[in-house]
């Protein structure tokens, strides 16, 4: 075997416009995988062509492998023949057609990592995105490298009875000494992160779906015996998304068989390899007893997003990891659609862009800012990012937004007329969108290059006289790391004029004929730096409604007066922008009452914000989630991006007393709708049912602000009595909260019924951690202590750690410090376990910089200390030293 040289632990920045194409390309892959308990031997049987430069060596990437052999076209060679570093295979003297097989050993069993191929409780299985092939064998392994594949897997038949990978399976049989075999051919092209391999002891729920051109295609979801129970959900979501993909976008499924692998130890919650996809188990099992309202809408989303993915992804891939976006932001946008369609289209809006402010617009503000096409990464996985992944979403939503839904479609069709089977760019799509509509979108392309979330601020001008109004919209792009001084963005701002009898009024701009047809909203597009929009024939003062549905991704700043908005909030047509008059006003009441708090005045909650949500309660007009997305004061979160530096703990007090002078002022009405939603029937997953019980355990948590006894009884009664994990999960967290005296039995009670079921038990761990008690912390740091938390299990990291870190700021930023030394005190231990989850971790300190002084310098030395440990990841190395400068 070769010496391998050790190559430099310093990661290295790479940037787009390094890119080049690659030397060779590798037409057909032929792998064979012996599964055995001590070591994986691999050999892969390559077919490689040049494509670049004469005389280029090939340079193959390889990590974590161990060299056995390397025959170029039937020629074993000799060590002088190849050079192995830590992180490659170079091969100098090649010819421009060649065979190449190569023999290398992994281990799986220690992947704890799990990047490449892995075991996961007795299963071996794969994740391959993004460089994670290269754990497996040398390869090429870059999106713009696309072959075809033959796998053979080997294994011991009692053991491992199924054997899965890409495509058809086209062999079976049995070899000697109680093992066997399966060969899988995928016909279709792909990169090598698309590649996946299970072999397990699992059982599958079968189904069938018949496509448009009447193709029958075989569905199985595969699973351990004990969760055969939780799949139909997930089975019927997929059956879903077929046809919905095929009546909104026309696409058709392109194989006979579609399977569908649940893992309990994944980094991500699923991947999209052709035909094979993987999913964590938190993302596809599910029944009333076990899964939450949450978890169901989870599951259909996110089994939607990966079968998706099969046109936009993998049928059309990216050129380069840069163009991430390119598959992830459009299958995304894609998703969420098809969760509007499947459930209420305000609600998931609304859902979808609390997510977005909360963790991208954070993201866009600190050290850690990128564009959605970066520019450049020191480590790959680092790079799966909300700005990627949802800011993307809200880009295409945009192209929708303005080339309207024809013409979108048009540019989507000639999108894939162009580059089936290729890796392109966002570039690529830009233009196909450009093409089919006749638009020019160059500016709109500066949403790819431009980081930062722009501010459109909004000033209003009526003429009573000449019966106009004039909307004045003006943009800024605050500077990122690495940028300043941004050109204009071409952002859609979607509005409309509510008169004052709450009706919307027809909208004429200057120099129009007539009223633009539809609903009362119209898309204007702002393109300068300040841009004029002149209303006609408006006959009285209107109120406007800026930023429907948030056509754009910005922060808005408006003129309105509070009763503007209480009236928008009574009267606006537009369900978003409904909502967001009340997350405006609430949000203003807040940081009106943390003022008061630091200036030592007493504390008034107005009247007329109690009966404006009184009147969002009373409106039987209004659905049942609606209503409680409405009651959903802004988080602690959300409201920290507010204002500079974070007042952690007058924000957390702040909003709490505002929680309880609404349960005082509304006990009645919150009362009763809870006592409604107590009368149902057998749990169902659908938007009314959901909405009946969204709606009554919103009211229950009002109530439970109270502290009395009768209303901690109903609490109990409802987390013993219910037949469904969203009821019992809310009212244990509700107790957990609380300082009754059921709070540890319940606790004990719920671990004692569900700690033979991993999804319900980090659901436990979870609410615990996410608890607003000052003794919080010691809890969870017992928690780590606890048999069943394991530092190996992502999911189980991400209930407690996570939660505690990312979800509840009042304890985590504790003046002590003590919650950023518990974090590096985990990171300490899980980054050399496991570098991806360690670095999703840490990004709660990046933003060190926005708190007040003390809690800077303590949550600048934890950086510092964690950036000093011993071999720390590249993944939580580039985050920490950006977070640093």
């Amino acid at each position: 075997m070769a010496d391998v040289v050790q190559a430099s632990k310093v990661p290295q920045t790479k940037y787009l416009k390094d890119y080049r194409k690659p030397d060779f390309t590798i037409d057909t892959v032929d792998l064979i995988f012996d599964l055995r308990d001590e070591v994986t031997h691999v050999t892969s049987r390559l077919v490689v062509r040049r494509q670049g430069k004469a005389m280029a060596p090939l340079v193959l990437d390889g990590s974590h492998l161990t060299l056995v052999s390397i025959a170029l076209d039937g020629e074993n060679l000799t060590e002088d023949r190849y050079r192995v570093d830590e992180d490659h295979l170079t091969i100098s003297d090649v010819p421009d057609e060649f065979e190449l097989t190569i023999q290398n050993d992994i281990d799986p069993a220690n992947n704890t990592a799990l990047e490449g191929l892995y075991i996961s409780k007795g299963m071996y299985c794969t994740q391959c995105e993004a460089e994670g092939f290269r754990r497996i064998t040398y390869f090429l392994d870059r999106p713009d490298v696309m072959a075809t594949y033959r796998v053979r897997i080997e294994a011991d038949q009692k053991r491992y009875p199924v054997l899965l990978s890409n495509g058809n399976e086209i062999e079976r049989g049995k070899l000697g000494g109680g093992r066997h075999f399966a060969v899988w051919e995928d016909p279709f092209p792909k990169p090598s992160y698309l590649f996946a391999l299970v072999a397990g002891d699992l059982v599958h729920l079968e189904d069938h779906y018949r496509t448009v051109s009447g193709k029958d295609v075989t569905l199985r979801l595969f699973v351990a015996p004990q969760d055969l129970d939780k799949c139909r959900h997930a089975m019927d979501s997929l059956k879903r998304a077929m046809k919905w993909d095929e009546e909104v976008y026309g696409l058709e499924y392109d194989l006979n068989v579609f399977n569908i692998v649940a893992v309990s130890h994944f980094n991500m919650g699923a991947m999209e390899n052709k035909s094979l996809n993987i999913f964590n188990t938190k993302c596809v099992l599910a029944n009333p007893e076990t899964a939450t309202d949450s978890d169901f809408a989870a599951v259909e989303s996110v089994v939607a997003h990966e079968y998706f993915h099969n046109w936009t992804g993998n049928r059309v891939t990216c050129r380069d990891w840069f163009q991430l976006s390119l598959k992830e932001g459009l299958t995304v946008f894609r998703d969420q659609e098809f969760s509007a369609d499947m459930g209420s289209r305000a609600v998931k809006r609304i859902e979808d862009v609390r997510m977005l402010r909360q963790h991208q617009f954070a993201e866009d503000a600190g050290p850690m800012a990128h564009p959605v096409r970066p520019d450049n990464y020191m480590e790959i996985n680092n790079f799966y990012t909300v700005t990627v992944y949802e800011k993307g979403a809200e880009v295409i939503r945009m192209y929708h937004t303005l080339l309207g839904p024809e013409n979108y479609r048009k540019g989507i069709d000639l999108y894939f007329e162009r580059h089936d089977g290729e890796a392109v760019t966002c570039d690529d799509f830009l233009a196909a969108m450009q093409d089919a509509s006749g638009r020019d979108l160059g500016q709109f392309s500066l949403w790819y290059s431009q980081a930062g979330t722009p501010e459109v601020t909004v000033t209003s001008r009526y003429d009573a006289e000449a019966k106009t109004f004039e909307l004045t919209l003006s943009q800024f792009i605050p500077d990122t790391p690495g940028q300043t001084g941004k050109k204009p963005m071409h952002i859609p701002v979607a509005v409309g004029l509510v008169g004052p009898d709450g009706t919307d009024l027809p909208l004429r701009l200057e120099g129009e004929n007539a009223p633009v047809a539809g609903t009362g909203t119209r898309v204007l597009e702002l393109k300068e730096a300040s841009q004029t929009f002149r209303f006609v024939d408006v006959p009285e003062r209107p109120v406007p409604s800026v930023l429907r549905g948030f056509s754009a991704p910005v922060r808005l700043k408006t003129d309105l007066s509070e009763e503007e908005y209480l009236f928008l909030l009574a009267h606006d047509n537009d369900p978003f922008n409904r909502w967001e008059a009340a997350q405006t006003v609430a949000s203003n009441q807040i940081l009106k009452l943390a003022e008061d708090l630091r200036e030592k005045r007493s504390l008034t909650l107005e009247r007329k914000i109690v009966n404006a949500f009184g009147k969002v309660l009373d409106n039987d007009a209004l659905d049942n989630s609606f209503k409680a997305e409405i009651m959903t004061l802004p988080s602690e979160g959300m409201l920290s991006q507010l204002r500079t530096p974070v007042d952690v703990d007058g924000l957390h007090v702040a909003r709490e007393f505002m929680r309880g002078q609404l349960a005082h002022a509304l006990e009645d009405e919150l009362m009763t709708l809870y006592r409604r939603g107590e009368d149902h029937g057998p749990y169902e997953f659908s938007p009314e049912a959901v909405g009946r019980r969204r709606l009554k355990n919103t009211a229950l948590g009002y109530l439970m602000e109270l502290g009395e006894d009768e209303v901690a009884k109903m609490a109990v009664k409802q987390f013993m009595n219910a037949d469904n994990m969203t009821d019992e999960i809310a009212a244990l967290s509700m107790l957990t909260n609380s300082d009754c005296a059921a709070r540890e039995g319940a606790l004990q009670h719920f671990y004692d019924k569900w700690k033979h079921e991993p999804l319900v038990l980090d659901k436990w761990f979870a609410v615990q951690a996410a608890c607003r008690r000052r003794d919080t912390l010691d809890v969870v740091r017992k928690l780590t202590k606890h048999p069943d938390f394991d530092l190996k299990t992502p999911n189980r990291v991400r209930a407690l750690v996570s939660a505690f870190c990312a979800q509840n700021p009042v304890n985590f930023h504790d003046r002590s410090g003590r919650g950023y030394e518990f974090l590096a005190d985990i990171l300490e231990q899980l980054d050399p376990i496991n570098p991806q989850i360690s670095a999703g971790l840490v990004r709660p300190l990046t933003r060190w910089k926005v708190y007040d002084a003390e809690r800077q310098d303590l949550m600048r030395q934890t950086l510092e200390r964690i950036l000093s440990f011993k071999d720390l990841s590249p993944d939580v190395y580039e985050i920490v030293s950006k977070s640093l400068r």
